[in-house]
């Protein structure tokens, strides 16, 4: 299984209504694309607020292998979120962290 981990640093203008918008665009993919198993997304609420560099925010997918987030990766619908993100977070791309992990 892979874990597809991503930390966000959304702008400060950035609503709490705008952020669910986008995350129920990436919850709504579980239905679209067979093989992801979950999808969690929320505050980043660690207390080393130092070390956290404004990523405030994450989200994650647990993907039943490779193939299914290299599915995801390429998917229209995954790639206008991730456009919304970007539009959204401190110097665009700059604002997003992406970690992949063999669980």
């Amino acid at each position: 299984m892979i874990r597809h981990f991503v930390l966000l640093r959304f702008r400060d203008d950035v609503s709490e209504e705008t952020k669910a918008s986008i995350y129920g665009d990436l919850d709504a993919l579980r239905g679209h694309i067979q093989g992801i198993r979950h999808f969690q997304a929320g505050p980043n609420v660690s207390v080393e607020y130092d070390l956290i560099c404004g990523f405030k925010d994450a989200f994650w997918f647990d993907f039943e292998n490779t193939a299914v987030r290299d599915a995801y990766l390429v998917d229209a619908a995954h790639q206008a979120a991730g456009a919304r993100i970007v539009a959204h977070t401190v110097g665009g791309p700059d604002g997003v962290i992406v970690v992949d992990m063999e669980i």
